[in-house]
């Protein structure tokens, strides 16, 4: 039986039916599974009784997986397989975290609108999460159309952002919480990286705006002002007509992708209902400005701030 999609809209998010992940899926499976991601960016497969195995099967068919970034910590303690980023609120024993505890620290700027390891040289490409325990109240995801927001920008500014790169660091976003505690691991490993702000999707040949509260600033421009035009960019790019905000049911799948969309997570009372989500990502094939063309050197030229430079190839 071939799969049923059910749209959201003509061109963004769709829920896939008559499919069960935990079984190995056929080639024609995968095909439209693929051809679907490609069109909506988000897809959301409900009622999959998975496991963790299962959970990775199927997100390896989509490229090689990640490793969780609190892995990279001396005094790690993992609740779940490294494999998995653990976007919960508990703790190993599954006990919800603490009110002052880093985890939960840290995992705040989930709250803000970003997009998975776009802090990396290799960002990801697609993000598999996969809900088995949900809270009554709160706790959605919303995505937003970056392909939909950079085709109602106005030719000015399309102009303007060609070639453009921003810089990203993880570090950049945790900085607006006002967290700082990075160990010397995370800091060798997690160096601010080179973006571009907009790229051409390979799936389906459209351009797409690339933002994130992990970028920080844009090469080659003033501080302040590259600042000023990132915030624009998100504001504009998460105006409610491009986004989709989805309200988890237990054993929901929800994949995204990473190249075309930023996501956030709404609040929720964390401090009193467990909430057991678990996320693996899928790397992308190669760096974007590698993707995109353009050239990034530590040797600066004239008129642009910091070490790099940027050139079209």
């Amino acid at each position: 039986m071939p799969l049923t999609i059910y749209p959201v809209t003509e061109n963004f998010a769709a829920e896939i039916g008559d499919v069960d992940l935990c079984t190995p899926l056929s080639a024609e499976q995968f095909a439209e599974i693929e051809a679907a991601f490609n069109r909506y960016a988000v897809l959301v497969f409900p009622d999959q009784n998975l496991t963790v195995d299962q959970h990775l099967d199927f997100a390896r068919r989509f490229g090689p997986l990640e490793t969780t970034i609190h892995a990279l910590r001396k005094d790690a303690q993992l609740r779940l397989r490294p494999e998995i980023a653990d976007v919960s609120n508990l703790f190993v024993g599954d006990k919800i975290w603490g009110e002052n505890s880093r985890k939960r620290v840290f995992e705040m700027a989930n709250r803000m609108w970003h997009t998975d390891s776009s802090f990396k040289r290799v960002p990801g490409k697609a993000s598999l999460l996969y809900a088995r325990s949900i809270v009554p109240v709160g706790g959605q995801t919303e995505y937003a159309d970056m392909r939909a927001a950079y085709d109602a920008l106005s030719d000015t500014l399309k102009e303007r952002l060609r070639g453009l790169v921003a810089e990203h660091a993880i570090r950049y976003s945790r900085r607006k919480l006002g967290f700082s505690d990075f160990s010397d691991e995370e800091n060798e490993a997690l160096p601010p990286v080179p973006q571009v702000l907009v790229r051409r999707h390979p799936g389906s040949g459209r351009l797409s705006l690339y933002l994130a509260s992990h970028a920080g600033r844009i090469l080659g421009m003033d501080e302040a002002e590259g600042q000023a035009l990132l915030q624009q960019l998100i504001d504009h790019a998460t105006q409610r007509q491009f986004v989709y905000a989805h309200r988890w049911r237990v054993h929901d799948l929800v994949m995204w992708d990473n190249r075309c969309t930023m996501h956030r997570v709404r609040p929720y009372d964390d401090l009193r209902w467990p909430r057991d989500m678990q996320r693996t990502t899928v790397s992308d094939v190669a760096p974007t400005c590698e993707q995109e063309g353009i050239q990034v050197t530590a040797q600066g030229v004239p008129g642009r701030d910091g070490p790099y430079a940027t050139n079209r190839a």
